[in-house]
């Protein structure tokens, strides 16, 4: 089994950890909240749709073992 590239998820991880992070902090404005909120939901959306396509990429690969018949 190749290795999963999981630099992408790993980014939109940390944007979402630091968008947590300011929500926590409480030292945003509600109008700004409201907006990092919004991004938040966006972000999470774009690491499901990106887990979603590592996973049918998984499916694809044979398993450990499996070698294809002649």
């Amino acid at each position: 089994m190749s290795d999963v590239d999981t630099t992408s998820l790993d980014a939109l991880v940390a944007r979402l950890e630091r968008a947590a992070e300011q929500l926590r902090s409480g030292d945003l404005s509600a109008d700004a909240a409201a907006g990092l909120v919004e991004d938040a939901a966006g972000l999470a959306s774009q690491a499901s749709a990106e887990l979603e396509r590592m996973a049918r990429a998984a499916q694809q690969e044979p398993i450990p073992g499996q070698d294809s018949l002649l």
